[in-house]
């Protein structure tokens, strides 16, 4: 499907993304209005600091487990029945959560049906996310581009990044090695041939680290909903496909699509990780609650009540 690859359409899709979002912070509107409301409610819960963990504040008593250090006891509380008993404490490390948005020429694609571009919608989302998980202490960076930061001016930051980078923007997450207890957001439209996609798992994963793929896809790239003579073309190769009749691609084209879908999540389950598709005639802020809620984790970095293939 056509898009301009030009650098001048991504910098007007930062721009108004970075704008609607800002805008949205600022005045509680739409997307970030609707996920405060919610995730007001359930932050801590959710992805807040108040976990199990290495800290000062005293946070529950829990059961003795056989085969733990017997130092770990509350002797004082285990006195009170026939219970051992440990003091657990408040896990107050932040946590570092990396963020890929996927800016390659394919992603400007929008048909008719569209709320947003795949580029805008990415945009947006990754900035509303940003801030929802630097409000709840948590450091957000984007690998090769932009360090971790706390800063409660993050969007204006990654737009910052974003518009002053000259270098090729690839589909997928550049290879690094992120701590064990990363979180790793990657937002694309996952065309890519499942070697690479692949290849990247294996690299962001080989730390340990948990993560969440997102297909962001346009209503059109699902239903296929073209008919007679169409020419399709490939914005990152500039190669050109003609069909003379495209209706008789449609079932063909479906069955690949959920070919290539099984195979991505097949290879998030192996993992542990999440797989999820967001259409862009969908609301984002279905999409910004369910990464919110899906990044709950337990000590360790183990995800907790996961809902893998979860579409939004």
């Amino acid at each position: 499907m056509a898009a301009d690859p030009g650098h001048g359409k991504e910098i007007l899709a930062i721009r108004r993304a970075d704008g609607e979002s800002r805008t949205l912070a600022a005045s509680l509107p739409r997307l970030v209005l609707e996920a405060r409301r919610i995730a007001a409610n359930v932050i801590h819960g959710l992805h807040g600091r108040r976990r199990a963990g290495a800290g000062e504040s005293f946070w529950q008593y829990r059961r003795f487990v056989s085969g733990e250090p017997a130092q770990n006891v509350d002797w004082r509380r285990s006195a009170r029945d026939d219970h051992l008993y440990v003091r657990e404490q408040e896990w107050e490390a932040a946590h570092t959560v990396w963020m890929w948005p996927d800016r390659s020429p394919s992603m400007a694609f929008a048909s008719l049906k569209a709320r947003d571009s795949k580029l805008e919608r990415t945009l947006i989302v990754t900035f509303a996310l940003a801030e929802l998980l630097v409000a709840g202490g948590e450091r957000v960076g984007i690998p090769g581009l932009m360090s971790p930061t706390a800063s409660r001016t993050v969007i204006d930051k990654m737009a910052q990044a974003m518009l002053h980078d000259d270098a090729e923007r690839p589909s997928l997450a550049p290879s690094f090695v992120p701590s064990s207890l990363a979180e790793i957001v990657v937002l694309s439209d996952f065309w890519s041939p499942m070697s690479e996609i692949r290849t990247m798992l294996a690299g962001l994963s080989g730390s340990g680290a948990h993560g969440t793929l997102v297909q962001v896809v346009d209503p059109a790239e699902e239903s296929f909903p073209y008919s007679g003579r169409v020419e399709f073309v490939e914005p990152e190769g500039g190669d050109i496909i003609t069909a003379g009749r495209a209706e008789a691609w449609a079932t063909d084209y479906v069955a690949r699509v959920a070919l290539h879908r099984d195979q991505i999540r097949e290879e998030t389950n192996t993992l542990g990780w999440l797989f999820t598709t967001h259409n862009t005639n969908r609301s984002a802020a279905e999409l910004l609650l369910f990464l919110h809620a899906g990044m709950t984790v337990t000590k360790g970095g183990a995800r907790a009540n996961v809902k893998v293939g979860r579409s939004v």
